[in-house]
């Protein structure tokens, strides 16, 4: 028999047999609780009936909180979340935020491609270091760890790239970071015998986020006619309601074990994305020319100059070279078979994205 398991919003994305799953509730700890994953993990962490202690870097920011608090008073749980202040680069508090954990969530990290390297590089490593030894210290019975497939790699161009796969190109600090960190993660897992599970997710879509990510931060301009041609950069995507259930499944499931890639959307170009986008709101701005792969240095001069009025790049030399040699192709077979997962359509991460915009804009 497979039983269905229904999500917020009349979705329906996991079919996982009783054999495989069993109910874990409990106390978790969830850190970078008011990010734009955590904080739908959150909600669902809460909705299956765990306790959810939540770390964040500022609570008196209602910025960092309101949301998350809203989760519990919308489920009627209140009383099962609770909000901590809590820095990854400080080792002091891990342990005894973990005693009594049946569970730890590691989400936190700086997801930029703009901010200054060593912050990105330290919140990954250090972070890293800090949370699974304090884990390990207090005998957490189970650890998902958030990655990336910026940690598994684009490359080589022609194949699609699964679990096996490893990030060789560390063209930005975000790379370096999700690769290094993830590579430490399980370093010390081997040491002390923890049960670590990892989620690699590409390129995040959706609603829900309290200050806009680097993954869904370009919308408007696209939608606003802001770029006059949309280069044909490679991209992979998935629903960010997909990617948190994901981390309860790799939790829940005794078998799970290992790395699981969320790329069910891959192997596209942005010219996808706004084909996509033109097609949900014709009356947007939405480019209609495409920029080939050989003209990229084009892009990377007019990021230049951009960059110049915001001190802001997105498109350097190094990051294109990456892109004339890669693919975002991803296979994300495992997921489906290990942890069940199926998944919302792109076009429901496209509309779902702009629906967001529209509402902070109203």
């Amino acid at each position: 028999m497979v039983l269905g398991v229904s999500c917020r919003r009349g979705h329906f994305n996991v079919h996982v047999g009783p054999d495989k799953r069993r109910a874990m509730a409990g106390r978790v700890l969830v850190t970078g609780a008011n990010g734009f994953l955590a904080n739908h993990l959150v909600r669902d962490l809460l909705s299956r009936g765990y306790t959810v202690v939540g770390t964040v870097r500022d609570l008196s920011d209602p910025a960092r909180t309101e949301h998350l608090r809203a989760h519990a008073e919308e489920l009627g749980c209140p009383e099962r979340l609770e909000l901590t202040e809590a820095n990854v680069l400080d080792a002091a508090p891990w342990e005894g935020l973990l005693q009594g954990c049946d569970g730890l969530f590691h989400t936190a990290t700086v997801f930029s491609l703009t901010a200054d390297a060593e912050v990105v590089l330290n919140t990954a490593n250090i972070g890293t270091e800090h949370l699974l030894q304090a884990a390990a210290a207090t005998g957490v019975p189970r650890i998902v760890y958030t990655s990336s497939t910026a940690a598994v790699g684009s490359g080589p161009r022609g194949r699609a790239k699964d679990e096996a796969d490893w990030q060789s190109e560390t063209s930005t600090p975000y790379t370096a970071a999700k690769t290094e960190s993830e590579r430490r993660a399980w370093r010390i897992a081997k040491e002390h015998d923890l049960d670590l599970r990892v989620i690699n997710p590409t390129a995040i879509l959706g609603g829900g986020f309290s200050r806009p990510p680097p993954s869904v931060d370009w919308m408007p301009d696209l939608l606003s006619g802001a770029w006059p041609i949309v280069p044909a950069i490679p991209v992979a995507f998935v629903h960010v309601e997909d990617v948190a259930h994901a981390h309860c499944m790799a939790f829940e499931c005794d078998g799970a074990e290992g790395r699981f890639v969320l790329a069910p959307h891959s192997g596209l170009t942005m010219i996808d994305v706004a084909r996509a986008a033109r097609r949900l709101r014709p009356h947007a701005n939405v480019p209609k020319r495409a920029l080939p792969r050989r003209l990229f240095p084009i892009a990377v001069f007019f990021d230049w100059l951009k960059g110049r009025n915001t001190g802001e790049r997105r498109l350097t030399r190094a990051v294109v070279r990456g892109y004339m040699r890669s693919d975002a192709r991803y296979s994300s077979a495992k997921a489906e078979r290990v942890l069940g997962m199926t998944w919302r359509s792109f076009d429901a991460c496209i509309e779902d994205t702009i629906v967001a915009f529209e509402e902070r804009a109203a």
